[in-house]
């Protein structure tokens, strides 16, 4: 085997395992902020826990920066490589008949859900690290849940919220089967229960951010 092919391999390992990390985060992310809907206690006591235990603060949260850069990072690459490698383009291609549309654009998709990220981190992430480290202000474990009810009250939020998480369950479906491609899961196919599992897990889990945004719009803190 080449060495180019080989290291078309590793990327595309790299690739399916950063995805396969981010999912575990993703779903870790889904089971705290469900609980602002369920139990605003909750919600606030696992949230100051996030904020504050050195462990996720100085371990897994550069963990998770640095999976998500090695994500993105190597979807542009494989992206570029692909294109490279298909330099002829057919005047009458059609794409629709060949392959659907998100596997067509995963680096749109891609890219679209991490100016997302971008917002929500400076929706929540940059606030926190303002609070704790240029404000200096008293810690306080009950302020999580009226925070993040507010952040939700402007409309045009959730609306990018909306479509984020909708593009994000589209790039979620095509790249679980990527994966599995990936790392030689061949036995994986469409009527198996793993992937009926992966593919409901990639509508279920945006579905339920996408519900948390629209239920915080509809249901403000009253003073």
């Amino acid at each position: 085997m080449s060495a180019l092919v080989k290291s078309s391999l590793a990327r595309k390992w790299v690739m399916a395992l950063s995805g396969l990390f981010l999912v575990v985060f993703l779903t870790q992310h889904f089971t705290i902020n469900i609980t602002s809907v369920i139990a605003p206690d909750t919600f606030n006591e696992w949230s100051h826990f996030m904020g504050y235990n050195p462990l996720v603060q100085f371990v897994l949260q550069p963990i998770l920066i640095g999976g998500l850069i090695v994500h993105f990072v190597m979807g542009i690459v494989l992206e570029y490589q692909n294109n490279k490698a298909r330099p002829i383009k057919y005047k009458n291609f059609n794409g629709n008949a060949n392959s659907a549309w998100v596997s067509r654009n995963m680096i749109i998709t891609g890219l679209v859900v991490l100016a997302f990220l971008g917002l929500h981190m400076y929706d929540f992430w940059a606030h926190e690290m303002t609070y704790k480290y240029v404000a200096f202000l008293e810690e306080d474990s009950t302020r999580y849940y009226g925070e993040t009810v507010a952040k939700f009250q402007p409309f045009w939020r959730v609306v990018i919220y909306v479509i984020s998480f909708i593009l994000l369950a589209m790039h979620l479906w095509h790249g679980f089967n990527s994966s599995f491609q990936s790392m030689g899961v061949k036995s994986v196919k469409k009527g198996d229960t793993l992937r009926k599992v992966t593919y409901a897990w990639a509508v279920l889990i945006p579905a339920g951010f996408i519900f948390i945004a629209i239920y915080h719009h509809l249901n403000p803190v009253t003073a």
